[in-house]
């Protein structure tokens, strides 16, 4: 959801838990047999700096990002969670992350806060703050160590910028043969900010279902269907003047592009070939909203080989926009008082502003330099129509055809 004003933290996996835990226990002396605790975190250091300074480079939802002035508030974070496992069938989890966030400040956030109960061997149920699991790495997309990347593709992840909920989620594991099934179904709501606007995902309702396979190949599929409210100042404000103007069209165009309790799905399919030295991911994503929030459809192909302690990777994505969701038939030449634009330019000016569509060539390459740490390179060309996924586009980028190289460096450990 880029453009969100007019004129993008993530949870830890669960088996992160264990793989930490594995970690630290060689790393540190082993706690006490009978703790009932575990603490483990993760973090990383990053650099990022662009070939232009007509907008800024970020993850979804940051206000500050790169230009050519090199930037470090994109990629670093640092993240700490605690287990407690009461008894065999109770448990507890807690994350803090601190990242920059959608109001550009570093301010520890409480991540996941949720308790489970394991009723069985194959059901589970969680209720607290949990990851919004909308993608394939959802749970771990923040935690820079266990993906290959050096982040995950934007023009993927970046169409949400919605990391967690509250509610609750009931999970079940079966087996069929020699594959294992995977299904889950949540319920629950959401809050995000996105450049400093208030974002909320009301009455959600959600299920994925994942089957791995023998030779190291899982396949997932994901749908979540919500009521979305984008509490920008600025938006409200065109609404409610779209709606007086006695214009023709001005009061329909108003109440298409007004973002509040707005149907919003997102429907997620991936793919993942993990064998011998290979690695292959795949994910097709899609975005529908009734607002002024347009209709997106979003995918990457990634291809990795690892060559001992390095893996070399080259991804290719691409974010299309499918529909503005606007139907803009206000006559031209209506003047607005005080702006020299007429009412239908600056209606058409808010939709291009709002504008997804971009494709991304990206290679990059991940060291395991030392245990627990990994250091990586990643360069991408971002060919943008319009601002793309970039904050703070110039009029001039808005409005234009854009190529932009990015750079970037990393480091990624985990404790």
């Amino acid at each position: 959801m880029k453009r969100l004003t007019v004129g993008r933290l993530s949870p830890v996996v669960l088996a992160l838990a264990g793989f930490v835990g594995h970690s630290q226990a060689q790393a540190q002396e082993p706690a006490a047999a009978d703790s009932i605790f575990s603490l483990s975190g993760f973090g990383t250091v990053g650099a990022v700096g662009t070939d232009t300074s007509e907008a800024r480079y970020v993850v979804s939802g940051q206000p500050r990002g790169a230009t050519t002035a090199w930037s470090g508030d994109v990629d670093t974070k640092l993240g700490v969670q605690v287990n407690a496992k009461l008894n065999k069938m109770f448990s507890a989890t807690m994350q803090v992350l601190s990242k920059q966030n959608g109001d550009g400040s570093y301010k520890p956030e409480l991540e996941w806060a949720f308790a489970k109960a394991q009723f069985s061997p194959s059901v589970a149920v969680r209720l607290g703050r949990m990851g919004a699991p909308f993608f394939a790495v959802s749970d771990f997309r923040d935690v820079g160590y266990a993906n290959t990347w050096l982040r995950p593709p934007q023009d993927v992840y970046g169409q949400v910028p919605v990391s967690h909920f509250d509610g609750g989620d009931v999970s079940y594991q079966t087996n069929i043969g020699s594959a294992t099934l995977n299904l889950q179904a949540y319920a629950g709501k959401s809050k995000a900010v996105f450049e400093g606007v208030d974002v909320t995902m009301d009455s959600m309702l959600g299920f994925n279902a994942s089957l791995e396979l023998d030779g190291g190949i899982t396949l997932r599929a994901g749908y979540v269907d919500s009521k979305l409210t984008v509490d920008s100042a600025s938006l409200k404000q065109l609404v409610g003047i779209l709606r007086k103007v006695p214009v023709p069209g001005a009061a329909a165009a108003g109440n298409q592009m007004d973002a509040t309790d707005k149907k919003a799905t997102f429907t997620g399919f991936g793919v993942t070939l993990d064998r011998d030295n290979w690695l292959v991911m795949a994910e097709y994503t899609m975005r529908r909203t009734e607002s002024y929030v347009p209709d997106t459809d979003g995918w990457y192909a990634t291809l990795g080989y690892r060559l001992g302690k390095f893996t070399p990777y080259v991804t290719i994505s691409d974010l299309s926009q499918k529909s503005s969701n606007v139907d803009n038939t206000i006559p031209a030449g209506v003047p607005i008082p005080g702006l020299t634009k007429d009412l239908r330019a600056l209606v058409d000016g808010t939709l291009r502003s709002q504008s997804n569509q971009q494709k991304t060539n990206a290679i990059g390459v991940r060291w395991d330099a030392y245990r627990n740490v990994a250091v990586k390179g990643q360069y991408e060309q971002i060919k943008a129509d319009g601002p793309g996924l970039f904050s703070s586009p110039s009029q001039a980028f808005i409005a234009g055809k854009n190529t932009v190289n990015v750079y970037s460096v990393a480091v990624d450990f985990v404790f």
